[in-house]
């Protein structure tokens, strides 16, 4: 018995917005982008891509504090 072939799905036309966002953390590179996505999620539907543009530290009273630079896309939903 053959195999149906599936129905290609027409692509809903989207818009995204990209914002950039800087998350820190006392401990890693990893972690300060880790948590700049999760703060973004809170108030920020629909997340999509994150992506790395710049890694830095900050030090203060002499630890250092990582800092990650990402742009964020999320899908634009407009007045809804």
């Amino acid at each position: 018995m053959a195999k149906k072939a599936k129905k290609a799905r027409a692509a809903e036309p989207a818009v995204y917005k990209i914002i950039e966002i800087v998350g820190t953390s006392p401990t890693s590179f990893a972690e300060a982008a880790a948590n700049g996505v999760k703060s973004a999620s809170k108030t920020l539907r629909d997340l999509r891509v994150a992506e790395v543009q710049q890694l830095d530290m900050k030090i203060e009273g002499g630890k250092l504090i990582y800092r990650a630079r990402l742009m964020v896309s999320f899908k634009y939903h407009g007045e809804d």
